[in-house]
């Protein structure tokens, strides 16, 4: 796309609907019934349909969008989520700045329940949403938007002016041992992660931004995680064990400003902002479910029922890294997944977990070498989403540790991989990442 070319538009339901006349029939009755129903959505959020939203119902739960950090950090864990990220295919900066302030209006509608854009004035008008989850409710949805090294250099060029405001601890990952990394699975120049109690409102949100982008951005990649467990407790992953335990207490202020939130170390629009680090990790949870329980217990440091440290009894009693059984081993290995990523074998460093697993159904499986077993396998895993201050002093040197040494290695590969700069919340009238483009 040339600087003189405008950006190619969402063809027109108009456009659509001239080629025959039974065509224009149908689609006006379906413009018709949408309109009627997205009004209703525009005007106030929905309602479930037996009545009255109830204080407790997870699909008329509303979290705000506007506020001095971005939701779906530090707020607590939807059972849902869709996470994507989208190349830019226009060397317009006018056109990110316009994408930009379309999309934080339209998320701040989408969590409160609404649809993405205003009904339109006339029936004949592109419709202001999909339609798919009209009547769902606002589900608890955040929405979170990153910036990828991309938005500020590729291939050598600074395409909007960004270059020198990229920050410095928005690097670019090194390759670890053992990653297997999928280029259509990693990168991208704009994140978007949606979170919900409903799995059909995340991805709903992230489809109406995509739509809105269109000839502005390109999907790179996208991919949608479940998370369960009682309220209030920690959820377990696929291998069976609790997942964040050891996070710090998103409720203590001190410790997210330490450790998550970014301060005046780095430029003035990242200030209360976050670096995110996203990894996509296949578990091959057929060979681990072979496994005993003992030995899986040694491979994570934990106890598998209560999440406790071994030699522990409850989820958060304190690790005890020089405990030993009675022959004078550690009861906690020197390998385990536990002791090689706590802040204490890390110069105190914490990061943020924020990770859901998936499933993405099976792949047919041949191995080229004895025993040249050939089988379906799962292809799920983690979605490992990790939060900090500084990506250099948080993740990186910890997962490098990790890479060389974690006896969870025989049964995890790295298969996605992406880093974004998390700016801070968006005021009410401006938009996210106006602080970066000086709007």
């Amino acid at each position: 796309m040339t600087d003189d070319t405008k950006p190619l538009k969402r063809p027109t339901r108009r456009g659509f609907l001239k080629a025959s006349g039974a065509a224009v029939a149908a689609g006006a009755t379906l413009g018709a019934a949408l309109g009627t129903s997205a009004a209703k959505a525009a005007q106030t959020p929905h309602e479930p349909a037996h009545g009255k939203p109830h204080a407790d119902d997870p699909q008329s739960a509303a979290e705000p969008f506007y506020g001095a950090h971005q939701g779906g950090i530090v707020t607590p864990q939807q059972a849902h989520t869709y996470v994507a990220a989208f190349d830019l295919t226009t060397a317009k900066r006018e056109d990110v700045l316009d994408l930009l302030r379309e999309w934080t209006d339209a998320a701040a509608r989408l969590t409160r329940g609404q649809t993405a854009q205003p009904l339109p004035a006339s029936a004949d008008k592109s419709a202001p949403d999909s339609g798919d989850v009209l009547g769902l409710g606002a589900a608890g949805l955040t929405i979170t938007f990153g910036f990828g090294p991309g938005l500020f250099t590729k291939d050598g060029k600074d395409r909007y002016g960004l270059a020198g405001k990229r920050p410095a601890a928005l690097v670019d990952l090194p390759r670890f041992n053992g990653d297997q990394l999928l280029p259509e699975k990693s990168g991208g120049d704009l994140f978007v992660q949606a979170c919900a109690n409903d799995a059909q409102v995340a991805f709903h949100a992230v489809r109406q931004l995509a739509r809105m982008g269109y000839g502005i951005v390109q999907m790179q990649w996208g991919q949608a995680g479940f998370l369960s467990g009682p309220k209030g407790q920690t959820p377990r992953n696929l291998m069976g064990f609790k997942d964040g335990t050891n996070n710090p207490p998103t409720q203590d202020p001190a410790l997210m400003n330490q450790f998550i939130w970014a301060g005046d170390e780095g430029p003035a629009w990242m200030q209360n902002g976050t670096y995110a680090v996203f990894r996509r990790i296949r578990i091959t949870i057929e060979h681990w479910d072979q496994m005993e329980v003992g030995f899986q217990e040694s491979v994570f440091g934990r106890h598998k029922t209560s999440g406790a440290p071994i030699g522990k009894k409850n989820e958060f009693d304190a690790l005890d890294l020089d405990a030993q059984d009675k022959d004078g081993n550690a009861l906690i290995p020197d390998n385990s997944h536990v002791r090689l990523s706590t802040a204490a074998t890390n110069g105190g460093q914490r990061i943020l977990r924020r990770s859901y697993s998936y499933n993405d159904s099976t792949n047919f499986y041949i191995e080229r070498w004895p025993p040249w077993r050939q089988e379906t396998e799962y292809d799920a895993g983690l979605i490992f989403i990790a939060h900090q201050r500084d990506p250099r002093t948080g993740f990186i040197p910890i997962n490098e540790k990790l890479a060389k040494l974690d006896m969870m290695n025989q049964f995890t590969t790295h298969v996605g991989s992406a880093i974004f700069a998390i700016p801070p919340g968006a005021k009410e009238g401006s938009f996210i990442g106006a602080e970066l483009f000086g709007a």
